[in-house]
């Protein structure tokens, strides 16, 4: 199993300077990971640095909080994709979600997907705020906007991905989307079980670990 085709190379904290986007890309393309993951102010750089390689550019939408209006989502992610983006990872409105408002949930995601048309669109449900029921219904709401992906965490809270949540996603959704399991995913036997559960993506600041075990292994 080549792990290194399911990484979204991750980097989002506010602090990553250009030298570590140039850095992030490098490793992208030496490694062969899907995608980077990235800050919507560097895709600039990130399709100056990518032009010649297979990795794409995914950025993220309404990051981290999910609080922002559905109108600013919608430019975020269509600006994204005119400066290159290739994948849009937008945050659910969690709040609205824990109100039962599930009308304007609905309408906050497919309002984005309407607007990036075939562009894929990952839609971060954040688990570790939600019970059981909500992770069922979030995934319910996803699959009626027609999300690509539902993905599990942005990273920025208590707890990222588990493979609880990622099996009560897989059961709801069956293969209806994909699923991209992020937060926590550090080594390789992590991102192995998460595969083996039928993630389709993993996001992860540390993928160049887990490929270099994986390769120690070979």
């Amino acid at each position: 199993m080549d792990v290194s085709k399911y990484i979204d190379h991750t980097l989002l904290k506010s602090s990553a300077t250009e030298r570590d986007i140039i850095d992030l890309c490098n490793e992208a393309k030496k490694y062969k990971f899907y995608s980077v993951c990235i800050n919507s102010c560097y895709i600039p750089l990130a399709k100056q640095l990518l032009k010649d390689s297979t990795v794409k550019i995914c950025t993220v939408v309404g990051f981290p909080l999910g609080a922002t209006s559905t109108e600013s989502k919608v430019f975020e992610a269509t600006n994204a994709i005119e400066a290159g983006a290739h994948e849009i990872d937008m945050v659910i409105n969690i709040g609205f979600l824990k109100s039962k408002n599930f009308v304007e949930v609905f309408k906050d995601i497919s309002d984005v997907k309407l607007a990036i048309g075939k562009t894929p669109l990952k839609v971060i449900i954040e688990i570790s705020e939600l019970s059981k029921n909500d992770i069922v219904k979030a995934s319910e709401i996803c699959l009626d906007a027609k999300v690509d992906f539902i993905k599990t965490s942005t990273g920025f809270t208590k707890s990222g991905a588990t493979l609880t949540a990622v099996k009560i996603i897989k059961k709801t959704i069956k293969n209806r989307a994909k699923i991209k399991a992020s937060g926590g995913i550090s080594d390789l036997e992590t991102a192995q079980k998460y595969i083996e559960v039928g993630v389709e993506r993993i996001g992860t600041s540390k993928g160049v670990s887990i490929i270099n075990e994986q390769l120690s292994e070979a």
